[in-house]
């Protein structure tokens, strides 16, 4: 980026390089022209100068002819008043004729033609491929003033950003120059035209660095992230398939211990804790092989029509006993008036049974958990409500991902592999739903399952 920014800037001093060196060289013709045009001028303006010279010698000799010479004619008061009338005449126009030498009236001053000039300027500037608008002005340092403008705008841009260029001086004089200026007032964005393929170009290459540098990072992260996660899930893991696993290996050293007495009651207790232990490594492994299923895109769906109202009801008789015996309670409202659903019943009821495993391991206090069905629009709409810890509103976006477990601090109470929520998403997503959740730490929280309902059609 930093070797494209100077090849820029280097493109950039070149192209107003050349922006230079093309002004000048036009500005020099019309410089050229409008010289030669002064000249001219002065060269009439001095024949006329010398014309009046002549005049006045003339008009000065017949003055002299008439007081010296048509003087002795005069024989009468008649002739004296018609020679003083001519003599006052003659003298009317010597004087005139001086006084217009005098002043300058014979005017030695070149008229800049403004049109002309503007004219000039536009077609040198095309020759040279100067696109660009344009203000130029004719000053008079002598005067300090400004004899010619093209527009009036940008007066004192003229003066101080303009070029410059001096005009020639009338001979005889010892004036200053006048100056020819042109000022450009959208020369940057000339220039920028000069070079928009570079820029371009630049551009292009500054965002895909940025977007692949960009998009470096953001893999990294997501790998780094990715691979505390595992390892969470691995921690957990161990953790959790350790306790069953110790408890079954030690029910089976007691039934092998000859130095215990056994019992019929004995048996069936430690046969009892084995086959339990062994349901629940089954259940964490089936867990774990649904997200594999998940990953591949091999999920397939026994879909029917269904009762959403019996679904709640199934799941929640499967942990009506699990609640009571932490003296909890669940409490089902069912308002919506239509419940059939298209869908796959022991994924639904899973999903269900996933909120309500949630709402009870998340829960310091007896579990309050209710469950409740609405109708909105062509939607039904399924809440559980926990009397949980609740969810930080940071965390709210990330629980529904893949591995993701909530940090709670010292408390570790609360286990898991990171992939109930997940799986839930997941599921309701296949059937055209959406899950959210509403909560509050410290005030439990709120999940809301949306699904499509099936209108049934009345014969």
């Amino acid at each position: 980026m930093v070797i494209q920014v100077f090849w820029i800037r280097d493109a950039a001093k070149v192209k107003y390089s050349n922006f230079i060196r093309d002004v000048n060289e036009a500005m020099v013709n019309v410089v050229k022209y409008v010289d030669h045009q002064k000249i001219r001028y002065d060269l009439l303006n001095q024949q006329q100068v010398y014309s009046n010279n002549q005049k006045a010698f003339d008009t000065y000799d017949s003055l002299n002819q008439v007081l010296f010479y048509d003087l002795q004619k005069v024989s009468s008061d008649h002739d004296f008043s018609k020679l003083m009338r001519r003599v006052r005449k003659t003298q009317s126009q010597l004087q005139n004729i001086i006084f217009d030498y005098q002043t300058g009236k014979t005017n030695n001053q070149f008229l800049f033609n403004g049109q002309m000039i503007d004219s000039l300027i536009a077609i040198n500037l095309k020759a040279k491929g100067i696109k660009t608008e344009y203000e130029f002005g004719v000053y008079d340092p002598f005067t300090n003033r400004m004899i010619l403008q093209k527009t009036g705008k940008y007066p004192q841009e003229l003066l101080t950003e303009s070029f410059a260029y001096n005009l020639s001086v009338s001979p005889g004089t010892f004036y200053v120059p006048e100056k020819l200026l042109i000022y450009f007032p959208n020369e940057q964005q000339f220039i920028i035209r000069q070079i928009w393929r570079l820029l371009s170009v630049s551009i292009v290459l500054f965002l895909i660095i940025i977007i692949s540098f960009y998009m470096t990072i953001q893999t990294i992260f997501r790998q780094k992230k990715l691979s505390e996660m595992k390892n969470d899930l691995i921690n957990n893991m161990t953790h959790e398939f350790k306790t069953p696993i110790s408890t079954i290996a030690l029910a089976c050293e007691a039934l092998r211990d000859r130095d215990i007495q056994k019992s019929e009651n004995m048996y069936n207790s430690y046969i009892s804790v084995i086959s339990e232990e062994n349901k629940r490594l089954g259940g964490m492994a089936e867990q774990i092989l649904q997200q594999a299923v998940f990953s591949q895109g091999k999920m397939k769906l026994k879909k029917e029509m269904l009762d959403m109202h019996q679904i709640v009801e199934d799941a929640v008789s499967r942990k009506q006993l699990e609640v009571q015996s932490k003296e909890g309670s669940i409490t089902v409202s069912e308002k919506a008036d239509e419940s059939m659903v298209i869908g796959d019943k022991t994924h639904l009821t899973n999903t269900l049974i996933n909120l309500l495993d949630n709402a009870m391991k998340y829960t310091l206090d007896t579990p309050k958990i209710v469950v409740n069905t609405i109708n909105k629009g062509n939607r039904i709409l399924v809440r559980v409500s926990d009397n949980g810890i609740g969810i930080s509103k940071s965390n709210q976006k990330k629980i529904f991902e893949k591995l993701y477990r909530v940090h709670t601090g010292n408390v570790h109470n609360f286990k898991g592999f990171g992939l109930g929520l997940n799986y839930v998403k997941v599921i309701i997503e296949l059937h055209g739903g959406t899950i959210s959740v509403d909560s509050e730490p410290g005030k439990g929280s709120t999940f809301t399952i949306s699904l499509p309902i099936e209108k049934i059609k009345k014969e």
